[in-house]
């Protein structure tokens, strides 16, 4: 009897046990979630970087959507990093461009009668300037008020006072630049280290006497690119302090080049001939002759240092559309391969 006694105790006390948590759990307060603070707020904000253009400091959204490319020395970068476009001028591009034939990606035309309005339509949240379009900018920013609109452009005009550390520094900045936009740090200092590494490997190659003489040619015809003016090779003897063969009054920064007569190049007997072949990536060019053909059958020139022991350096077929700063690199690499045989 005892037992069954202390069994019923034991019973009603685990009851009452039981009864104590259940109500201990009801009444208790539930926990509060931790406020949300002033870092997770700012957090979900839309991040942002300012940059230096051509124009000044401008504030531009980190990874932006629906982006317009206008600058020709952007593109193989932008590529490279698989940045989406919603409209490029693919007037002035190269035809493999995966930009020109991708349907999606709006044409704006050529820098002589750009369709604005395209632009306009796209709503971009970043306008990337530069080069060729660099006289609509502020047409650009009319039309787009709510846009970040950025001008790479570089100063390497008549004008300019150094315009081969200008280009330099003008392909780092850029670089630089769209890196901290489109958050590719590492990958736009890499860049800017290969171009140091190359640009020192052709400074070493000159010998310091050798006689340069650059020329663009175009529609069959060799024109003068002129020391520290010409259109690409102008600002690289101020790079690498090259000796020019020649030298003439009142040059220009014309994309065909200055016109002089080949009888004259020949007589400046250059040790080296550079030569930018401006048609070949223009599609649709009427007369065009490469390059290499109109040096080889160009009777005038056969007798000189550069062509008779062949020392001759093309920059790369693309360059006209495509002054990137990869494509620099790439002739840069060229020039002193060249020059260290």
């Amino acid at each position: 009897m005892g037992k069954i006694k202390l069994t019923i105790i034991m019973a009603i006390f685990v009851l009452m046990l039981a009864a104590c948590s259940s109500s201990d759990t009801a009444n208790s307060e539930p926990e509060a979630s931790e406020p949300e603070t002033t870092e997770d707020a700012e957090s979900a904000e839309p991040e942002t970087v300012e940059i230096t253009d051509a124009h000044g400091t401008v504030t531009v959204p980190v990874n932006p959507k629906n982006v317009v490319a206008l600058d020709n020395r952007t593109f193989e970068t932008l590529e490279a990093w698989d940045i989406e476009l919603a409209a490029v001028p693919k007037a002035v591009m190269l035809e493999d461009s995966p930009y020109v034939a991708d349907e999606n990606v709006q044409d704006i035309g050529n820098h002589r009668e750009p369709n604005l309005e395209i632009l306009a339509a796209a709503d971009p949240e970043l306008v990337i300037v530069g080069q060729r379009f660099s006289g609509f900018y502020e047409d650009i920013k009319k039309l787009v008020p709510n846009a970040a609109v950025i001008d790479l452009n570089v100063d390497v005009s008549e004008e300019a006072e150094a315009p081969g550390e200008n280009l330099v520094n003008g392909f780092k900045e850029t670089t630089l630049t769209l890196g901290k936009i489109f958050d590719k740090n590492e990958e736009a200092e890499q860049l800017a280290a290969d171009l140091d590494t190359a640009i020192e490997k052709a400074k070493s190659a000159y010998n310091g006497s050798d006689k340069v003489m650059s020329v663009i040619v175009s529609g069959g015809a060799i024109n003068f690119s002129a020391p520290h003016t010409g259109r690409v090779w102008g600002p690289l003897y101020d790079i690498f302090e090259w000796t020019p063969a020649l030298e003439v009054d009142e040059t220009t920064t014309d994309h065909q080049g200055d016109e002089i007569s080949v009888e004259a190049i020949a007589q400046s007997n250059p040790d080296w001939l550079f030569v930018l072949d401006r048609d070949a990536p223009i599609s649709g060019e009427a007369d065009k002759v490469p390059a290499q053909d109109v040096i080889d059958n160009s009777p005038a020139l056969q007798n000189t240092t550069a062509v008779s022991e062949g020392q001759i350096v093309y920059a790369p077929m693309d360059t006209y559309l495509n002054e990137s700063v990869q494509t620099f690199i790439e002739l840069f690499e060229s020039i002193a391969a060249a020059l260290a045989e």
